[in-house]
């Protein structure tokens, strides 16, 4: 090889190593970032039981509230047991990579509990219409309350304080609820709590309305 051809070469070589080192790496974001245990909140909660719910083996109540209660401690200590951790239903250091890998891999996509979107709330003087839509059928019911919400996880069923205000018995992708007998300018807060035809259960993050004068 002649001396032109060699600069050339080197060139090249040089210009190869500086676009590879110069290319970004793409870190992929975990879903789950903290310990998650009984008594816990959070949208991380949500993602976690989402995740359980698609898989009726782990997760049969399928319920997504956002809170960390008895049933998604017994869900995730299946999940535990499958993947050969210690099963005592705590995402921990050990759990939560675990959890991170499948969760990004898309590990068991069926049986999901509804999705709620479009979120949007009419109000009056005395009254509300909470409107809002899901990607299946599903029926639905609106908690409300001049203080703030609560959710409780029981064994066997998941509760939310308040007043009721339920939707036709029928499952639809489209849901209105009319709440009546509000008080004048006050605020209230608020929770959609979903059901699939399959028994799925999806509750929204507690918010505001106010009635107006």
């Amino acid at each position: 090889m002649n001396n032109t051809k060699k600069a050339l070469f080197g060139a090249s070589l040089l210009l190869a190593t500086i676009t590879l080192m110069s290319t970004p790496s793409v870190a992929r974001a975990e879903a789950l970032t903290r310990s998650l245990h009984i008594g816990m909140s959070g949208a991380d909660v949500k993602t976690v039981q989402q995740f359980l719910a698609q898989d009726n083996e782990l997760y049969p109540q399928g319920k997504v509230t956002g809170y960390f209660g008895f049933l998604t401690k017994s869900a995730v200590s299946n999940f535990q047991s499958r993947n050969g951790l210690g099963a005592d239903g705590y995402i921990g250091n050990s759990t939560r990579p675990v959890m991170n890998a499948q969760i990004a891999s898309g590990m068991g996509s069926s049986n999901a509990a509804p999705t709620i979107s479009n979120n949007v709330v009419n109000t009056t003087i005395n009254g509300a219409t909470v409107n809002w839509n899901t990607d299946e059928q599903s029926k639905g019911v609106v908690y409300y309350s001049t203080t703030p919400l609560t959710t409780y996880e029981y064994e066997n069923s998941v509760t939310v304080s308040g007043m009721t205000a339920m939707t036709d018995s029928n499952f639809r992708t489209t849901q209105n609820v009319w709440i009546q007998n509000l008080q004048a300018n006050t605020t209230y807060y608020y929770m959609i709590y979903t059901t699939d035809q399959s028994g799925n259960v999806s509750v929204t993050v507690p918010a505001t309305f106010r009635t107006t004068n």
